[in-house]
């Protein structure tokens, strides 16, 4: 590891958010590492809304965040699962 990035801090060190369905209104957990949640509510997938991430465009961001974790943020963005 290089260095702490704090653009990598979310995905180094996960912390739970709620956002709500867009389905059925309701809230559910959801990781600051993750990409999506089943509701708890209607069981529907909920997708997180990714913005901007120094993941996407940084030349040592594989090797700030380890492989696994790079390789998943990098699935996610391009919506697989």
């Amino acid at each position: 590891m290089i260095f702490d990035c704090p653009g990598s801090h979310k995905f180094k060190h996960p912390e739970p958010e709620t956002i709500k369905c867009l389905h059925c209104g309701q809230e559910a957990e959801i990781w600051t590492d993750e990409a999506e949640v089943a509701c708890p509510g209607c069981k529907k997938i909920i997708r997180r809304q990714e913005g901007q991430s120094c993941l996407g465009w940084c030349k040592y961001a594989k090797e700030c965040v380890g492989e696994k974790i790079y390789n998943r943020f990098m699935k996610n963005k391009k919506g697989g699962r």
